[in-house]
């Protein structure tokens, strides 16, 4: 089997055009194969650095080393209810940098004329703010300080240059992920008295972008990769494999538009002015809908995401969710709205990618206050109506908690106090009064479900149902 390398596969030369924080999966198998796929189009010209953003990670960059950053993104899912396949050899990377060993080639890199963007996905931890953070650290410790050292030595060097500005474009899985980034750079600058003129540079030539990603990657194949290896014809100990469905949503001012048209490449790029609306139209959507499934899905023995939707009750009783009580409370033109969800749902037929329900269920108190109260509270107080079939996802979810559910073998990982308090107050010859003790319960919930008249009421009902038929002739009566 050929060995993955310049000398067995022609890689291009290119200008280094984005310098990018995280060299994991998710990037590889997102940002990067977007820039390769545009690159192959002639859309873009670009080059990416990934630099790692966490020390000790020399192994790691050996590894890209000798595979001179080639590696294949793995794609299966379903497209048109089909069976989809795509393998692709990315070229886009022209090296991984470790900024802790290897910093002095880290500066030259985000002080070089040439670049114009930064992409970032340092995980939901990476972007916080740690006041004190040493700015003068070769190199600081967090991702925030290391923005604003980076930023200041640019700004130095080009004298404050408009066009010396960049581009950043943030993947971390936070709202607002560009934004609070730009805050707490902001923030680095004033607490280490960077001066007006640097900060006045940050606000101006600076463009921070907040950004929805979607992408299923669950990363190195290591159970088949032999197999893989043997199909593609090359010995990769890089390969991604990923889902086939994707999308980017990027808020912010046009310029990004205009620098990075991955849409042009055909890639499911979408540039609009704010991405909350559609932040909340995918939560609602595709979120909420995993979060209402779990806890009814586990009931009945189902294990993956694709037994779910093997099981026809759960797969009508999601749709018809979906359908009557998410969709009707989303904003926007509704034959786009159907077209979106249909979208969204697909990927749950995906028989190449084991979504297990377990690891969907970790917080799910959170998540369903999150995802779904806000469907139950709109019907509430724009349709006058209880959004019963979601009501019952959270009775399916508090009587999995009890830990006395169908759900055998299973074990829920959640905030342990509010647990404990669901397991201990259970009482199953006073239903109405356990529910009524956890939804009052304000160490619990950020929100007042009490604000949607019968919603304690409606969840008693279905807790009873649940547990005197089980959950699959339940969930049979309320589709009836």
């Amino acid at each position: 089997m050929k060995k993955l390398n310049k000398t067995t596969v022609e890689k291009p030369e290119l200008p280094v055009k984005i310098l990018q924080f995280g060299e994991g999966n998710f990037l590889r198998a997102f940002v990067d194969w977007m820039i390769h796929k545009a690159n192959e189009q002639g859309v873009l010209h670009h080059g990416v650095v990934a630099v790692q953003p966490i020390s000790g990670g020399d192994f790691v960059a050996n590894l890209f080393k000798g595979q001179d950053s080639l590696y294949h993104v793995y794609l299966e899912g379903i497209k048109d209810k089909q069976p989809v396949k795509e393998v692709t050899l990315v070229k886009s990377i022209n090296e991984v940098l470790n900024p802790y060993s290897s910093y002095a080639e880290y500066e030259k890199l985000f002080l070089s004329e040439g670049l114009e963007m930064i992409v970032s996905n340092t995980t939901e931890a990476g972007i916080r703010y740690e006041e004190g953070d040493d700015l003068a650290a070769l190199p600081p410790k967090s991702y925030p300080a290391k923005m604003t050292a980076l930023l200041h030595k640019r700004f130095q060097k080009f004298n404050g240059v408009a066009d010396k500005g960049l581009l950043v474009i943030c993947c971390e899985l936070i709202e607002d992920n560009g934004s609070t980034l730009r805050e707490y750079v902001l923030k680095h600058a004033e607490y280490n008295q960077l001066g007006d003129e640097f900060t006045n540079w940050v606000k101006t030539s600076i463009h921070f972008y907040d950004t929805l990603v979607d992408r299923i990657v669950p990363g190195f194949p290591k159970e088949n990769i032999q197999e893989i290896q043997e199909e593609i014809g090359f010995e990769d100990n890089l390969v991604v494999k990923g889902e086939y469905f994707h999308v980017w949503a990027i808020g912010g001012d046009s310029i990004i538009r205009e620098k990075l048209p991955l849409d042009k490449a055909g890639l499911n790029v979408l540039f609009m002015d704010d991405i909350k609306e559609f932040r909340a139209k995918k939560v609602r959507v595709l979120n909420g809908s995993h979060t209402a499934m779990v806890p009814v899905a586990l009931q009945l023995g189902c294990e993956t995401v694709m037994d779910a939707f093997n099981t026809p009750e759960v797969e009508k009783y999601i749709n018809r969710l979906v359908d009557t009580e998410v969709l009707p409370m989303v904003p926007g033109e509704k034959e786009e709205l159907k077209a979106f969800a249909a979208k969204i749902l697909e990927r749950f037929y995906n028989p190449f990618l084991k979504h297990y329900l377990k690891d969907i269920s970790l917080n799910s108190i959170s998540k369903w206050e999150a995802r779904d109260y806000p469907t139950v509270y709109d019907n509430f107080k724009k349709g006058d109506k209880l959004a019963k079939l979601t009501l019952f996802s959270f009775a399916a979810l508090l009587v999995l908690y009890t830990g006395q559910s169908e759900a055998k073998g299973f074990t829920p990982n959640d905030t342990k106090e509010f647990l404990d308090f669901i397991q201990s107050s259970f009482d199953k010859n006073n239903i109405e009064g356990w529910v009524t003790g956890i939804v009052e319960n304000k160490t619990i919930w950020k929100e007042d479900f009490t604000q949607v008249a019968g919603f304690t009421e409606e969840v008693a009902k279905d807790v009873r149902l649940i547990l005197e038929k089980g959950m699959l002739a339940a969930l049979k009566t309320i589709l009836a």
